[in-house]
């Protein structure tokens, strides 16, 4: 049988927790659509994944990210929702700041005055209320699952 190509899509993503085990989301209007997701981004070519994750920390929250650890990287086959025949491979880290957060935090989801693309707003959200469908993506909502475990809960350390 031919061996049919693989076109692959990473994206890298922060798990940053609070002390009050809350965890940080972005609300954001891209692509046409609203989405709440973890922070992160694309992996660029000539990119290694954790310098993914300082880049895009830098130009969304405006501020230095300290990766601490490995959390999860996608183990099924997740089609990309914006590019068809792609596969998606998502990987999640935990991390934190290493100064106090001075970006704009938000109570309420989607805090930004209209949905034009490349809108977004922070909030803190607490990881045991959280719910699957709170989340935009698929992989998100695996993470978030794997995150509500007792022997995860128990084993983060949050950082802020």
């Amino acid at each position: 049988m031919p061996e049919i190509p693989c076109f692959v899509i990473v994206r890298v993503y922060a798990l940053i927790i609070s002390r009050k085990k809350e965890i940080l989301l972005t609300d954001e209007y891209q692509m046409d659509m609203r989405m709440t997701k973890f922070p992160g981004g694309g992996l660029q070519y000539g990119e290694g994944t954790i310098d993914c994750l300082k880049r895009e920390a830098l130009e969304e929250l405006g501020q230095e990210l300290e990766v601490n650890d490995h959390f999860y990287t996608t183990d099924f086959f997740q089609e990309t929702m914006f590019f068809k025949g792609y596969q998606l491979i998502s990987i999640y880290y935990l991390a934190g700041f290493r100064h106090p957060v001075h970006f704009r935090i938000s109570d309420r989801p989607f805090d930004f005055p209209e949905d034009i693309n490349g809108s977004l707003s922070f909030r803190w959200a607490a990881i045991e209320s959280l719910r699957p469908e709170d989340l935009t993506f698929p992989i998100d909502r695996v993470v978030l699952e794997k995150l509500q475990e007792p022997q995860t809960m128990e084993r983060i350390t949050p950082g802020i």
